[in-house]
């Protein structure tokens, strides 16, 4: 009975999501009632809102990315708070999602691009999941700088998301932005952990090439030849 009835609840929580996304699509966020959308969906505006609190959660719900300081807060034992939140695989990669799930994703993502008043909801839900990261993080090390780290790292959180949602809507594969997911995050994580005193800029790295070049090669025979390695940026 109990597998019956979420079956229920799951297939009138799609219900209701699928005809919100298509009049938001059709019409636009702000031009769409929640009436209308408990019409087109068969429920009433009581039963809508014990799904989705609010006319924005139906777009945003699944977008705010992770639980930053559920990450740090259960992390295991001996871990510290960056290689959790390093290693914790983000809930926004839609690599293993379904091409229907994919399209859908998308289409919130063009919602969201098309309506200021979403991106102000979406900023509200990025301060709140600073705070609460800021929170976890006061008891070791005090709150101003609970504060600082936490939003440094919702900013880098932020600029992944981003960049990843924005390779999605140009069409790059869920594979392949996944991949450069990835990569962005060892980067971020790098200057987070490591400070953007280690980072070289491009002028640096050019200096760096040159100078290899202007170095003789060792005197004698040589089985092959040297191999150049920029400094890591």
């Amino acid at each position: 009975m109990t597998g019956l009835r979420e079956r229920k609840k799951e297939q009138t929580r799609q219900r209701i999501i699928a005809a919100a996304l298509q009049m938001f699509v059709e019409r636009g966020f702000d031009a769409v009632t929640v009436n209308e959308i408990a019409e087109a969906a068969e429920v009433s505006k009581a039963t809508l809102f014990a799904y989705y609190p609010t006319k924005e959660s139906l777009v945003l719900q699944g977008l705010a990315g992770d639980d930053l300081a559920g990450i740090v807060s259960q992390r295991q034992p001996g871990q510290t708070f960056l290689e959790a939140l390093r290693t914790n695989p983000p809930a926004f990669d839609a690599r293993q999602m379904s091409q229907a799930d994919t399209e859908a994703l998308l289409a919130r993502l063009r919602v969201v691009r098309d309506s200021p008043a979403l991106q102000s909801a979406a900023n509200q839900l990025g301060y709140q999941q600073r705070q609460g990261l800021a929170e976890v993080l006061t008891d070791e090390f005090g709150p101003m700088t609970a504060a600082l780290m936490a939003a440094q790292i919702a900013a880098s959180v932020l600029i992944l998301q981003e960049t990843y949602y924005r390779r999605l809507l140009d069409g790059v594969s869920a594979e392949e932005a996944s991949h450069a997911l990835f990569q962005d995050t060892q980067l971020a994580f790098d200057l987070l952990e490591h400070g953007l005193h280690h980072v070289q800029g491009r002028s640096h790295m050019c200096e760096a090439l040159n100078a290899r070049r202007q170095t003789p090669p060792p005197a004698g025979p040589t089985v092959g030849r040297e191999t150049t390695t920029l400094p890591a940026t």
